[in-house]
């Protein structure tokens, strides 16, 4: 696989810093679904245990979001220390079609699927 050209590296950048943006925007958005249950106020059991199975499912969507909104943090940060584009791991070039895809990825098709496996 070829190195990163400038050009890419700057559709990447680019990528990257739209994705931090929305991912900052919809954490802050979900704040609210995250809030506790007030389990005083008068609604139905049943509608009381839907509310609480959504909160989690909110808080769930929100560490996910963080989770990846750090793996985006992280890919500029390699961006701007010329690491960006190399796999973690194993020091192969990642390649622009899966940057492309996911602009965070930090390792290889091969590291990944290593890693997905041992999971």
């Amino acid at each position: 696989m070829e190195p990163l050209t400038e050009a890419q590296r700057a559709s990447l950048r680019r990528a990257l810093q739209a994705l931090e943006r929305e991912l900052g925007s919809l954490h802050e958005i979900s704040a609210g679904g995250a809030a506790p249950v007030d389990l005083d106020e008068p609604i139905g059991r049943v509608s009381r245990i839907d509310a609480i199975q959504q909160q989690r499912m909110v808080q769930a969507n929100r560490a996910s979001m963080q989770r990846r909104r750090e793996q985006v943090r992280a890919a500029l940060r390699r961006l701007d220390e010329d690491e960006y584009g190399v796999c973690v791991t194993c020091g192969e070039e990642v390649g622009f079609r899966r940057l492309e895809a996911q602009p965070e990825a930090a390792f290889c098709i091969g590291c990944q699927s290593a890693r997905e496996r041992r999971a």
